[in-house]
């Protein structure tokens, strides 16, 4: 076996566990642990059809864990990483807040649709925590970015 310590990169094993300490991947990591748990509730109960926004939550969040988690975003600078985060995580809250109240509110239709149903406002609310953290990136960035240019503005 070769030493991989040798080549200087870290292995993809010492990238996951270092990024899951981030906060950012500790958001992800949870958005896509409650989406696995949302997507058993919904499919073993009578209310199936809501398996597609877990599902499509869970693929998207596990995409953006891949591609941060390997620093692919600063590769790739052709797409605005962090707009494109904010817009999938703030998509994900609204898909999931809905999705569950509706569920919730429909009536007991089974207990494991219940059950995704509140897993699914947990996962909205993280999902919100995710746009909020990302929406003070964004403002962080923005202020940080806007130098003054010296020039007086005349209005003649």
């Amino acid at each position: 076996m070769a030493d991989t310590s040798a080549y200087g990169s870290p292995s993809c094993v010492e990238r996951l566990k270092s990024y899951v300490n981030t906060q950012k991947g500790f958001i992800l990591a949870a958005e896509i642990l409650v989406s696995f748990i949302i997507i058993i509730c919904y499919a073993s109960s009578w209310c199936g059809g809501y398996t597609t926004v877990p599902i499509c939550e869970m693929t998207m969040s596990m995409i953006f864990f891949g591609i941060f988690m390997m620093d692919l975003d600063k590769q790739f600078s052709g797409i605005n990483w962090v707009w494109t985060d904010l817009f999938r995580a703030a998509v994900g809250a609204v898909l999931y807040i809905i999705t569950s109240l509706i569920n919730l509110i429909g009536g007991s239709r089974d207990g494991a649709c219940m059950a995704g149903a509140v897993f699914g406002l947990f996962a909205g609310l993280i999902f919100a925590y995710d746009t909020y953290t990302i929406f003070l990136q964004v403002q962080s960035n923005r202020q940080h970015s806007a130098a003054p240019t010296g020039e007086k503005n005349s209005f003649c």
